[in-house]
């Protein structure tokens, strides 16, 4: 049996996530990864999950669902609100889906406990988080805070520490750090509203993003489009 410390994982199968489990692996933890699946529109993602839980030798990889689409609110999980084009504008854009972080985040813990594993892995990133309230510093000590007050293994002095190693990082950052430890890109899906196959719409926020990011760390963008994306 392994002696590593265990570790739960957020994989949404997007860059960041892809990044963050890398990390993970390379601190030494065993890691749980978990994905979400929460009636979001760009469900490509989880596909892309499941190979990227694969690539990077993740212990296990399990699909945990809950239904926020049907609250709707967002332009992630409700189809009468269109995705934006390019950068949105705004403090907090339509593409912010209410209370997601903290959705997963509890399911993380939940499944941490029951693992016995000490730390949660999620790829927040507060420099080019599109002014999502939930990927905030602030947000992470807090639901740190609540992670040791609400669960048994945190009022008995087995305390839970959430790690967010990618939330003072550019994307040109993040995607050098993960390049050098070894994630495969291409088997990755940012795109809002990727199509079936994973391939990226090149013109919402997140694959502008996505694109610049590459672009500014001088590395191979390896993306696939629906169309030729001119730069």
């Amino acid at each position: 049996m392994s002696t590593s410390p265990s570790a739960v994982v957020l994989l949404s199968g997007g860059l960041d996530s892809a990044t963050c489990l890398a990390i993970a692996r390379d601190r030494g933890f065993d890691a749980y990864a978990l994905s979400v699946a929460y009636g979001q529109r760009h469900a490509a993602e989880l596909d892309a999950a499941r190979r990227v839980a694969l690539a990077l030798g993740a212990r296990e990889h399990r699909l945990a669902h809950v239904e926020l689409g049907q609250f709707g609110g967002s332009a992630l999980t409700d189809s009468r609100i269109a995705v934006p084009e390019g950068r949105e504008s705004g403090d907090i854009p339509v593409t912010y889906v209410p209370a997601r972080n903290t959705v997963m985040l509890s399911m993380a813990l939940a499944w941490a406990e029951v693992l016995g594993a000490g730390d949660i892995f999620i790829g927040v990133n507060a420099v080019d988080y599109s002014g999502y309230p939930d990927c905030r510093p602030e947000f992470i000590a807090a639901f740190q805070s609540v992670a040791k007050l609400a669960t048994k293994a945190g009022v008995e002095g087995r305390p839970f520490t959430i790690h967010a190693p990618l939330i003072t990082l550019s994307k040109a950052g993040i995607i050098r750090l993960g390049t050098g430890l070894g994630v495969d890109y291409g088997l990755t899906v940012s795109c809002y509203q990727a199509d079936e196959q994973g391939r990226a719409c090149g013109h919402c926020g997140a694959c502008r993003l996505r694109r610049a990011g590459f672009a500014a760390a001088g590395i191979a963008d390896p993306t696939l489009y629906c169309q030729i994306i001119h730069t």
